[in-house]
């Protein structure tokens, strides 16, 4: 087929290969515009990018496209059999949509209609699911609302982070993308509606959604959010106004500890760093960083702050607009 692939992060690249080594033509790769990296803001080319350019494929980066004439006159030209989205990080406007005879194809890393949204790897995992997956679908005006394609089921281990996840997700997506683009050629596959009433959100996150809630949240709750905000926004506290990051972290399983504490007070027990949670539940930090300070293991961390050992863990005045 000729295709026109949307897609900007790096989630998206083993899609766009596997079109490619599956013999499609790709007649333009459309990502997102290059974007300043890292401490030093240096300018950097998405992923999809430079694939596209080691691949010899045109690429554009428009920064609106909803009324971008140029944009829309270069689409019509091209007159793709499909639009492959992954990953793109735009909403596709309704000419856009009405475009390909085959229509846009989305794929989208949850079990619609679960986790609608910016962010389904990201839920999934902070929600304590288990299991997780793919879907292909037919997009539309409304949010990841469209006919599903097809679908395929991954397990989620219970030590998987969602930076673990996206590498899964995005390796098992690409070949299920090309099996969807073979299936509607051939008319195998029927679009199937989704049960909105089955419907669930997976926004996109902001640095609030790492702050540990010790009184309402258990240790497995906190893990499990903690598993799912990597690499951002990761799981942070406050120890006597300052910004306390927890790098690693495990449940309390293999030490007694009393029952009974104040959720955020610190119990150090073999020179280990433990936490209460909601529901008698305790957490054991592993790895942490004041701010301030360099990322260190707990026990390096008590031995530089002694008075840590009787505190307690709570929120502080942390800037969350920042990134």
């Amino acid at each position: 087929m000729r295709l026109v692939f949307c897609g900007t992060p790096q989630f998206a690249v083993p899609s766009f290969e596997a079109l490619r080594k599956a013999g499609h033509e790709i007649a333009l790769a459309v990502t997102q515009p290059d974007r300043p990296v890292g401490r030093h803001q240096q300018l950097t080319a998405p992923p999809v990018k430079a694939a596209a350019i080691a691949a010899g494929i045109p690429v554009t980066q428009p920064e609106k496209i909803r009324n971008n004439l140029d944009f829309r006159k270069q689409l019509e030209e091209i007159a793709p059999d499909a639009i492959v989205v992954v990953a793109y990080g735009r909403i596709i406007p309704p000419w856009m949509l009405a475009l390909p005879r085959l229509g846009c194809i989305n794929l989208h890393g949850s079990l619609l209609p679960k986790y609608r949204g910016a962010a389904p790897i990201q839920w999934s995992v902070a929600m304590g699911d288990t299991v997780t997956g793919n879907t292909t679908m037919l997009l539309e005006e409304g949010l990841d609302t469209g006919p599903i394609l097809l679908q395929q089921e991954l397990s989620i281990g219970p030590e998987q982070t969602a930076a673990d996840l996206f590498v899964t997700l995005a390796e098992a997506g690409a070949p299920l993308l090309v099996d969807t683009l073979k299936g509607l050629e051939n008319g195998a596959i029927l679009p199937q509606p989704q049960d909105h009433a089955q419907a669930t959100l997976a926004p996109i996150l902001t640095r609030d959604d790492g702050r540990m809630d010790f009184d309402g949240r258990t240790a497995a709750e906190l893990k499990n959010r903690w598993r799912g905000f990597q690499p951002w926004p990761g799981a942070f506290t406050g120890l006597e106004g300052k910004k306390l990051i927890a790098h690693r972290m495990a449940l309390a399983e293999d030490v007694t500890l009393p029952i009974r504490s104040l959720p955020g007070q610190i119990q150090v027990k073999d020179h280990r760093l433990f936490v209460a949670c909601a529901g008698g539940t305790w957490l054991e930090l592993l790895e942490v960083q004041l701010e301030g300070k360099k990322r260190m293991s707990a026990g390096d961390f008590l031995r530089g702050n002694p008075q840590a050992a009787t505190a307690k863990l709570g929120p502080a005045q942390i800037d969350t607009k920042g990134k």
